[in-house]
């Protein structure tokens, strides 16, 4: 699919750039804790499992609210429901103003599950708003992802230092989320709400795809790639402390590899076209994360910016082309919402056991060499699922409003 210049003058603009600002908060909140959790076990005298829990606490949330997305959608539509979203992220930041534990995972709870909604229901909108450009626009959205979050792990540290303490750091993202939410209220999509449709509102897609291996792949998929992201956004930087990198500089390589995969967001959409269905790309990208994890974890610190890069371009890839799969493996909004619930919610639950248990390892003073093994396992799952996942396949509506899945019409 090309834009020619009218359609591309034809595209929306304002929801693109507003889809842009909301996607950049969907990450700092993630990767501006990860180069401060030293400084926060020092201060509050959290035992490593603790940290461990921290970390994975908002991975957890984004599975456990993921599919609520799509029931405060039907109830106050996607837009009012988004904005929802918002003042919940930006509660939750406030709230980790206050340098106290109990304040830091309350905080913490919030923006779990302000994201995960938030989360969820973007690729619906998108599929929305631009459904023949669908895997394009979603890869303008994750890039504004990795811009955040590579925003939040560079800028943590610094912030920390400007304003003296390590919670004013967490906080002040807050900023971003308000600025976010006003500019959605203002100037958000007003569409009216979409007419009852047989098979496509209350519980019984949910169960339909609940009974189609198609749609439990990509949540495999979803939640093995992010369980690789997820670990990396909470224990790259310690990790790379424990091989002897500055506190800084350890913060510094995590949001350069996260400001790397701005890159692989936006192209790895693009790459997939190249061929019959997406399993070529995926694989690729997996490939680029298992040689950069494995470079900065075992290799020679010589070769850190290579193993930089390699993690950036295939995590940035990865996330991408698992959201893509979200609206490409779908035939209409509500159905690529639904699946957009399962997929993030079941595949976030999912990525929530990848940080506990490298903060278990941590805890039980099991050596990098170990953690890395588990890294690769972990890749080696997302692979097997994106083989399956990755095949041109759609998920659609039946005439009767029963679920079927058929092979995917060329784009």
């Amino acid at each position: 699919m090309t834009f020619s210049k009218q359609a591309f003058s034809k595209l929306p603009w304002r929801f693109l750039l507003l889809m842009i600002l909301v996607g950049l908060n969907l990450r700092p909140a993630l990767s501006s804790l990860a180069p401060l959790l030293h400084r926060i076990q020092q201060d509050t005298s959290l035992t490593p499992l603790a940290i461990g829990a921290l970390t994975t606490l908002p991975v957890l949330c984004l599975g456990v609210f993921a599919p609520m997305a799509p029931r405060l959608s039907r109830q106050y539509g996607p837009e009012r429901a988004l904005s929802i979203a918002l003042v919940i992220i930006a509660t939750g930041l406030l709230v980790r103003w206050w340098p106290a534990p109990a304040a830091l995972f309350i905080g913490t709870l919030l923006v779990g599950a302000g994201i995960g909604v938030a989360g969820s229901l973007l690729p619906a909108l998108v599929k929305r708003e631009l459904p023949h450009g669908a895997d394009i626009m979603t890869g303008v959205y994750t890039m504004a992802l990795c811009l955040g979050g590579a925003l939040g792990a560079a800028l943590s540290i610094p912030l920390a230092e400007w304003l003296g303490d390590w919670s004013h750091s967490l906080a002040a993202w807050s900023l971003l989320a308000f600025a976010a939410l006003i500019a959605w209220e203002v100037a958000m999509p007003r569409t009216p709400p979409l007419k009852h449709q047989p098979g496509q509102t209350g519980t019984g897609a949910t169960v339909g795809l609940l009974r189609k291996p198609l749609a439990w792949q990509v949540t495999l998929l979803m939640g093995s790639q992010s369980s690789l992201a997820y670990i990396v956004f909470g224990w790259l930087p310690t990790l790379l402390v424990n091989r002897g990198y500055g506190e800084a500089e350890a913060g510094w390589l995590m949001g350069l590899s996260v400001l790397i995969q701005l890159i692989s967001a936006l192209g790895a959409p693009w790459l997939a076209r190249l061929g019959r269905d997406q399993r070529p790309a995926l694989l690729l990208v997996l490939g680029c994360s298992v040689a950069g994890l494995w470079l900065l974890l075992m290799g020679d610190t010589s070769l850190k910016w290579l193993g930089v890069t390699l993690l950036g371009l295939g995590q940035g890839g990865s996330f991408s082309l698992a959201l893509t799969l979200i609206v490409l493996r779908t035939s209409d909004s509500r159905l690529a919402g639904r699946l957009s619930g399962l997929a993030q919610g079941g595949g976030y639950a999912l990525a929530s056991l990848g940080p506990l248990g490298v903060g278990i390892m941590l805890e039980m003073q099991v050596g990098i060499a170990a953690v890395t093994w588990l890294l690769m396992a972990i890749a080696a799952v997302a692979a097997v699922c994106a083989w399956f996942a990755g095949r041109s396949r759609q998920l659609a509506f039946a005439e009767d409003g029963s679920l079927t899945t058929l092979k995917a019409p060329r784009r």
